[in-house]
């Protein structure tokens, strides 16, 4: 039966749990699954340039036995040339399986609904449960058991952060989110995790004080103040963010050993100072490996899953 991964609302916490047990096989045994995706083909269509997910998804995709075909922004002009309901039928009897990194989330959606071929969200507007997902496993690799953990994630409440606060609610981690006023978490976003919140344990707050996030978090996390497309917004959001730099003095009114997250690319002296993305408490490249393992797992899981 085809089972796509578009949200972090596609796993529960046992899906979870199983995908980090066998990351943590892959990243050990790179190989083991090397027939997972033998004589299987990977769509890889990106609407937005990309480092760690092509690469990671590419060599991940060939450690697994299978081949990628890249379709970038100028090859099909998704959605623009032709419907992308069309799109994912015709790619659907080419390929079997589709990861998409593009602006629009009902772009994925679309194209999930139509493709008969399990289809990973690579990328959108409204989530990132690639880089979420791989970042609590890279937090679980560090620290253990992450329940009852807290993670405090400073800046702007963009796609990144929609991804986190379903997977922090689901592994009963408390989550503390920092953001200036008028840029805020999207309330829905919320509301949905804390209804599994409800059910797990996890505390999930929201504040325009970076300090008092930080204070008791294990892990502090941060992305970048202007995402691609918002360039035009710079300057304005460069003023809002002010304070809310992950600095010397906002990481010294943390816990000490607190751990640094960051999911790259970072503008370095922007949103984080070179002294603590490069500072011994960082793992930001730790975690930039972990897309490679967990991806790959998540990729074995949607194969087997055919099968059933």
């Amino acid at each position: 039966m085809k089972k796509d991964f578009i949200s972090i609302l596609d796993l529960t916490a046992g899906d979870m749990k199983d995908i980090f047990a066998l990351a943590m096989r892959l990243k050990k045994d790179p190989f083991m699954k090397n027939d997972a995706l033998k004589n299987k083909i990977v769509g890889m269509i990106f609407e937005k340039p990309s480092n760690r997910t092509r690469v990671s998804f590419e060599v991940g995709i060939k450690q697994l036995g299978g081949d990628s075909v890249y379709l970038g922004q100028d090859d099909i002009r998704f959605g623009k040339r032709e419907p992308v309901k069309d799109i994912a039928r015709v790619l659907s009897r080419y390929m079997q399986m589709v990861v998409l990194r593009v602006f629009s989330h009902k772009d994925i959606e679309e194209f999930a609904q139509y493709a008969t071929v399990p289809v990973i969200n690579g990328l959108s507007d409204m989530a990132h449960p690639c880089q979420a997902l791989s970042d609590i496993f890279t937090i679980s690799e560090k620290l253990g058991d992450v329940k009852g953990r807290s993670l405090a994630f400073v800046g702007d409440a963009n796609n990144v952060l929609n991804s986190l606060v379903y997977c922090t609610a689901l592994v009963s981690m408390n989550i503390f989110i920092a953001t200036p006023g008028a840029y805020k978490p999207d309330e829905r976003f919320i509301k949905k995790a804390k209804e599994i919140a409800s059910s797990t344990g996890a505390k999930i707050e929201v504040t325009n004080d970076p300090k008092a996030a930080v204070k008791t978090a294990d892990v502090i996390y941060t992305d970048v103040w202007v995402s691609m497309g918002q360039e035009a917004e710079k300057k304005e959001r460069m003023n809002a963010f002010r304070g809310f730099q992950l600095n010397a003095d906002l990481i010294g009114a943390a816990k000490k050993d607190a751990l640094i997250m960051h999911c790259l690319p970072a503008h370095r002296n922007e949103e984080i100072t070179d002294d603590v993305i490069e500072g011994k408490n960082s793992i930001v490249f730790d975690q930039a490996e972990n897309r490679l393992h967990v991806q790959k797992a998540v990729m074995v899981k949607l194969v087997e899953q055919e099968k059933k």
